[in-house]
This record gives C-alpha cells, sequence and structure tokens, in this order.
C-alpha cells in the first residue's frame, strides 16, 4: 500500500512540476525518535498526517530542505542556475513555502486515493501544516517536530533527471503501524509448539519481557553476555559502563577479534559494533555473526561516527537490527538494549 502511495505520489508530483519524478520505496526498519533525527545531515520539513475514522493517529512524511527548495523552486518557475544557488545556501522564501505546500498536498491526495481503496473499511488523510527543521538551529522537545516514541521508518529515494534529489522518508509510530497492518494473532497451541521449537526440550518458558525466552540450539548454551566491538578501548569501555544495568557478562574485542572464540560457551543476548565509518570491515563482522549463530543469530547494534545512505542499507542487508550514530546517547543505547534483550522496562 504504502509502495503505491509513493509511486503515484512522484507521478502525480512530477506532472505538478512538469518534471520527471520518481519515488521508489527502498526499505524499513524500527526507530526512534533521538535515533532519526541524531542522524540528520541537513534541516528537513516534517509534515503531519492526520489519519481517521476507523484508523486513528497520525504519521509523518519528512522530505529534506534541499529537495523542498529544489521542488518549489521548479513549481515557481526559476532556472536552474538560481535553484541551485537557493539549495546551496538553503533560501526558503514566502512563494517557496506555499509552492512547497501545494506539492505536499498533491502528495497526501495520492496518499488519500491509494489508502482509500486499499484498506477495507473508511479512512481519510487531512495534510497538517509543515514544520521546518534545522539540526543544531531549531529546537527538539517532546512533541516537537514529533512526538517522542518508537516508529516504523519507510526510506525511499526520490530521483529526477538533472537534480541531485535525496530521500523522503515515513515515519509511522508502531501504534498506528499495527492498526494499518494487524499483526497475526498466536493460537494457544501454535505458541506452545513455538514453545518448544525455541527451547528444544520439554520445560515450559515463556517469552514475557524480563526474561531469558531459552535457547534454540546447543550454540546458545552459557552465562547471558553482551558483545562490544571496538578498536577504540575507551569507547568500549564506556559502553560497557551503559550496559551493566543488565546484570549480563560483557565479553569485549576489537574489530579483528575472534568472533568465534568471544561467542563460545556464551548466550549471546545482543552484539554492539562501534567504528569511525561504517564501511565493508564492519560489514563484514555482521556476516561473521550471522554465520556462526546460524539458527538464532543475535541481535546487531552498529555505532559510527559517519554513516552514508548506502552503509545504511549495506548494514541493514548484512544483518544489523539497528544503526546509532556516535557519540552514542546513552538514554538511547539503554532503551534499544532492553528492546533488543527483552528487558523489563525499568
Amino acid at each position: 500500500m504504502l509502495e503505491s502511495a509513493l509511486k503515484q505520489a512522484g507521478k502525480e508530483t512530477g506532472q505538478l512540476l512538469g518534471q520527471e519524478l520518481a519515488i521508489e520505496l527502498m526499505d524499513s526498519l524500527e526507530t526512534s525518535k533521538s535515533s532519526y533525527f541524531s542522524g540528520l545531515d541537513s534541516g528537513c520539513f516534517v509534515l503531519g498526517v492526520d489519519s481517521s475514522e476507523s484508523y486513528s493517529g497520525q504519521f509523518y512524511l519528512v522530505f529534506s530542505l534541499p529537495d523542498a527548495i529544489v521542488m518549489s523552486s521548479i513549481l515557481l518557475g526559476f532556472p536552474n542556475g538560481r535553484i541551485q544557488e537557493k539549495k546551496r545556501l538553503s533560501i526558503m522564501e514566502n512563494d517557496d513555502y506555499d509552492a512547497f505546500s501545494e506539492i505536499a498536498n498533491m502528495v497526501n491526495g495520492a496518499f488519500n486515493n491509494v489508502f482509500q481503496s486499499t484498506l477495507p473499511d473508511k479512512i481519510r488523510l487531512k495534510l497538517l501544516p509543515p514544520k521546518k527543521y534545522v539540526p543544531e538551529v531549531d529546537t527538539i522537545n517532546a512533541e516537537e517536530p514529533l512526538p517522542d516514541g518508537d516508529y516504523l521508518m519507510f526510506r525511499s529515494k526520490m530521483e529526477m533527471p538533472g537534480q541531485e534529489m535525496d530521500h523522503l522518508d515515513v515515519l509511522i509510530p508502531v501504534e498506528l503501524g499495527n492498526l494499518y497492518d494487524p499483526q497475526p494473532v498466536v493460537s494457544s497451541e501454535e505458541e506452545a509448539a513455538h514453545t518448544l521449537r525455541d527451547t528444544g526440550t520439554g520445560r515450559s518458558q515463556t517469552s514475557s519481557e524480563g526474561e531469558n525466552t531459552g535457547k534454540s540450539s546447543a550454540e546458545n548454551e552459557g552465562e547471558d553476555s553482551i558483545v562490544i566491538l571496538d578498536d577504540d578501548g575507551d569507547q568500549r569501555q564506556q559502553m560497557a559502563e551503559i550496559l551493566e544495568f543488565t546484570g549480563f557478562q560483557v565479553a569485549e574485542g576489537t574489530l579483528d577479534a575472534d568472533i568465534k572464540e568471544l561467542f563460545k560457551d556464551r548466550n549471546v543476548r545482543l552484539v554492539i559494533i562501534g567504528s569511525q565509518d561504517a564501511d565493508d570491515r564492519e560489514l563484514a563482522i555482521c556476516i561473521k555473526i550471522n554465520a556462526i549463530r546460524v539458527a538464532v543469530p543475535p541481535p546487531i547494534i552498529m555505532s559510527a561516527e559517519r554513516w552514508t545512505r548506502t552503509a545504511v542499507l549495506k548494514a541493514l542487508k548484512y544483518g544489523a537490527s539497528d544503526i546509532v550514530i556516535k557519540p552514542c546517547n546513552s538514554e538511547d543505547i539503554v532503551s534499544k538494549v532492553r528492546r533488543y534483550c527483552k528487558l523489563a522496562p525499568a
């Protein structure tokens, strides 16, 4: 549904601009507000969309500021030289805001058409006024530029001939996402079978938060542990201190460490990989981890000082569960560790 809505939005917006515009869904992951905004390289426009009737809530369309400048300038008829100058200097004038609002209405109209034709019950999407956010200039609080919480992020690429475009992100709160796409209800018989299959024993175990869900194979037997891999010893130590709340054993190593040896006799609940640049060396570690623990690979959080869009997509492709930008926010790390290790809230 979302892929169709984005394609339709690209087609109709392109017709409005008199330019060919393609918006193609690339990938999705779960993120938090703090993680998302800490990773922004430039300013952005956040467009809230109010979803009502049978599917109540709000989701958000996030355009980069440079893309908003390019599209609004094209709609206003500026020559390409002036467009590039405005983009370079991040110039948005009153006419630009009006033009971008018209573009946003076109995108919302495409979403409305696709959502209404796809969802079984009535739904109406109402576009809210756009909010501009520039890192280190505008303030983030609990409600701005969007509410705190966990989101499903759907990233798409935008392509227009002759223009270097960024991406369009759709951020949907997890609760609203579950309304749009309800998760299957597992029967008691299926749950029992799943429990036996996961534990490999005849003992009954639950998967409630705060409890170990059991071993899926002999390779996961041992002391509950978190593995930290980073060439920087000081950063490994800082991360180990953050993780003390778990009560798990912490195993440390460099990026060249023997992964198999670190995993030996441990039930590794989580791996945290830290680096400066998320290049192929770090990404290859994800492959090694998944090869060592084929049956039940542990979640992997990758942190780096510098991320490119290509590196993010590669990390997710190679098995990373989450992406963090250094310096790491301790509260964000604690929240992610609780989620991935299935620990009870504080």
